[in-house]
């Protein structure tokens, strides 16, 4: 019978043979994306690290957030019919859009006022689109200009374009952007004003933040962050930057004051003629929630259409923009291609929009979540997490390439 020291000894090797310790990583944005397997773990990380006005700006949406929280939840009531013994060894989810070879069916959305989450902003993403092959889509609010994204990203980059009550500046950044290289123009039509979004209005958020007792408070809470933010550049609406005539940010701004005071609410069809009489290439109309402004678009020759509802930040109580994507192609998808907008968090949610009819997803929140947790390499990151899914999702639908997700493969 062993002695109690031998006992002992066997218990302490055979503890010692099933522990595991991870190396010590000295790396504070590797230890974050070590813990971030999807757009929820990053979007847990960047509440913690972000000022609690930055992370609601970047996580809100409008009045009750009832469509916010119905974009996501359409995904959730759509369910999976998988097909077996279908020889998925090779999956192949490439596909086309606006003539362009895509490796996923997605593009990054536009977002303003990105560098609030990161000082490389707007910069950061579009590296990391071009990284990941797909396209990347630079908003008029962007915190970097048409010419700055250029210069670090050879992929495919998009322009969207709001409407100011000044046609002439419009045309300006229009022109720069095709002189730039950018390959598609996405007129954004759902800002006729301002949507209320509570979350900014009880904090009196505003555009950039403002350095008073409260943001100074919120620094010492999230250091990192206030220490990045204080090194940066002031931030600015940078497409616009020295023209005083429209404010490029340079005084914090009640974003809703500014949107009601420079856009023009009397955008119209006619209006989107015009833009069609100063942009050559693809035009995308992004905020179509219904099937008949779909065919209208359609029946204007728009190359695509983004089905959006602005992520939930415009129109609460309009609708889940997944639930309408299915009419829309029923009634359009042979005229003008389909982009699915909002609500996307997993490549299986991608599936699905894809299953319905479009070709393909925009996606915002989900690298801007990334980008406020970990900057570029969190975006990358996820970017990669989403390719995977993708793939993984098909191979487990039963579908070998993105013409064979079909309508009878969900229910």
């Amino acid at each position: 019978m062993p002695s109690l020291g031998e006992r002992i000894r066997g218990l302490i090797e055979t503890l010692l043979s099933v522990l595991h310790f991870r190396p010590l990583e000295l790396d504070p944005v590797q230890r974050r994306l070590a813990r971030a397997v999807s757009v929820a773990d990053f979007r847990a990380i960047a509440r913690r690290r972000l000022p609690r006005g930055v992370f609601d700006y970047i996580d809100g949406g409008a009045e009750d957030e009832r469509t916010l929280a119905a974009n996501s939840a359409a995904y959730a009531r759509v369910t999976f019919r998988p097909r077996v013994l279908r020889d998925v060894g090779t999956v192949d989810p490439s596909t086309t859009l606006l003539g362009r070879d895509l490796p996923i069916p997605l593009v990054l959305a536009p977002t303003g006022f990105t560098r609030i989450a990161d000082p490389d902003g707007e910069l950061a993403v579009a590296r990391a689109a071009e990284w990941a092959g797909l396209p990347y889509t630079l908003s008029t609010l962007g915190t970097r200009s048409i010419e700055e994204v250029a210069a670090v990203s050879d992929g495919a980059k998009w322009f969207q374009v709001y409407v100011w009550r000044d046609r002439g500046l419009v045309k300006e950044m229009i022109d720069r952007a095709a002189r730039a290289g950018y390959e598609a123009l996405v007129l954004t039509v759902d800002t006729a004003v301002f949507g209320q979004r509570d979350r900014d209005l009880r904090r009196g958020f505003s555009l950039p933040p403002k350095i008073g007792l409260e943001t100074l408070l919120d620094g010492v809470v999230h250091p990192s962050w206030a220490w990045a933010f204080v090194r940066s550049d002031p931030i600015r609406f940078a497409n616009v930057a020295g023209r005083g005539e429209v404010g490029d940010g340079s005084d914090a701004v009640s974003l809703a004051d500014y949107i009601n005071s420079q856009f023009d609410p009397s955008l119209s069809w006619h209006d989107v003629e015009w833009i069609r009489s100063v942009w050559d290439g693809p035009l995308v109309l992004k905020g179509i929630q219904t099937v008949e402004d779909a065919v209208l678009a359609a029946g204007m020759g728009i190359e695509a259409i983004a089905v959006s509802n602005h992520g939930g930040r415009q129109l609460d109580s309009s609708p889940a923009t997944l639930d309408v994507v299915e009419p829309i192609a029923d009634a359009v998808a042979d005229q003008v291609e389909i982009i699915c907008d909002g609500g996307v968090r997993r490549g299986s949610d991608v599936v699905k929009a894809v299953a319905l009819g479009a070709r393909a997803c925009m996606a915002g929140r989900a690298y801007l979540y990334a980008l406020g947790a970990a900057g570029e390499r969190g975006v990358d990151q996820v970017l990669g997490s989403l390719d995977a899914d993708v793939r993984r999702t098909m191979a487990l639908i039963g579908a070998r390439s993105i013409p064979e997700v079909t309508r009878d493969l969900v229910s």
